[in-house]
């Protein structure tokens, strides 16, 4: 079992989780399932992913069979761009809700700080960069007018009626961070970050901890999590589990790259949400708190490769150019 963290509305997060994105839906729910048996509690989704169903379906299941009460489990998931307005936020939580059979949430994140056009569930779901049948044969993504504080107000209400537990932001960068905080009700609980050496986010980082948000990595391999994406940035950054600095650190410590990075963030206090299909590395990533620490002249070793890497930019959505990171 991972250690716990606590959040700013005290609720205890898990500092290990599985990571949904990208797990086929012929074998999600098994893989949620077993992932509970070995001993996970946090798993990450969104709506984007396409998997809700599924992961709902692994987790009922487990509660089915005893293996643990809902009580136990920390669920997640990601309002998409498309369901930004105050009028859309609840119908895209309680469509998750639904998708899942779950009565509530313990964390539901704006997926990122944009706005795309509304797409009824019955047309597309979920609809991605789809905004209409016009813009996908031109390839064009159309926005809409909603500022981020009413796409935040609507989401405390669903904090008020029970639907979530605890609501937080993801890709934010930190003017739109501190831009919040002096307009919200109900702080955010979470970010959730690209955070990997090649993008350690530092200043970012530090102040969201000065904040009592708690930052969550996800692609923590870096360019592996884009590879098979056909991503040509990803292909051509170095690998780093190849990477001479990790790989020295490795055999330090006698463990394997992938755990060197992984504890490298949940040390400096970053939760984490790798994925895995393989029972062993789903151990080793949940125990890993417990396996190693690194030293401090590792950690900073670690650090110094930051290269302001992004692989996640939406600067490159379709003709979009979303100047988030810009």
């Amino acid at each position: 079992m991972s250690e716990y963290v606590t959040l700013n509305n005290g609720l205890k997060m898990p500092l290990v989780g599985l990571g949904c994105w990208k797990i086929p839906n012929d074998v999600c729910a098994q893989q949620v399932y077993d992932a509970i048996k070995i001993g996970y509690r946090l798993f990450d989704g969104a709506e984007d992913y396409g998997n809700e169903k599924e992961v709902g379906e692994g987790i009922r299941k487990a509660i089915a069979d005893g293996v643990v009460k809902r009580e136990d489990l920390f669920v997640v998931s990601k309002l998409w761009n498309s369901y930004h307005h105050p009028d859309h936020v609840k119908l895209a939580l309680k469509r998750t809700l639904s998708d899942m059979g779950l009565e509530y949430l313990d964390l539901y994140y704006m997926h990122f700080p944009i706005a795309f056009k509304f797409v009824p569930f019955e047309e597309k779901y979920p609809p991605g960069f789809y905004t209409g049948a016009e813009d996908e044969k031109n390839g064009h993504i159309s926005e809409a007018d909603v500022p981020l504080i009413d796409t935040w107000r609507a989401m405390e209400s669903c904090v008020d009626e029970g639907l979530t537990k605890s609501i937080g932001i993801s890709n934010f960068n930190g003017g739109l961070v501190q831009d919040l905080l002096r307009q919200c009700r109900i702080k955010p609980a979470a970010l959730q970050i690209e955070h990997h050496p090649y993008l350690t986010q530092e200043n970012l980082v530090e102040y969201c901890q000065g904040k009592g948000i708690q930052i969550v990595a996800y692609s923590s391999f870096g360019p592996q999590s884009y590879l098979e994406m056909g991503s040509d940035l990803a292909k051509n950054t170095p690998n780093l589990f190849h990477h001479d600095t990790i790989n020295q650190i490795a055999n330090n410590h006698r463990v394997s790259p992938s755990e060197v990075l992984l504890r490298w963030a949940t040390q400096r206090g970053v939760a984490i949400i790798p994925k895995s299909s393989k029972k062993e590395r789903l151990e080793t990533n949940l125990k890993i708190d417990s396996k190693l620490t690194l030293t401090h002249k590792e950690l900073e070793a670690i650090s110094k490769l930051n290269k302001n890497i992004r692989m996640n930019d939406p600067w490159d959505w379709l003709d979009g150019k979303f100047p988030i990171f810009a």
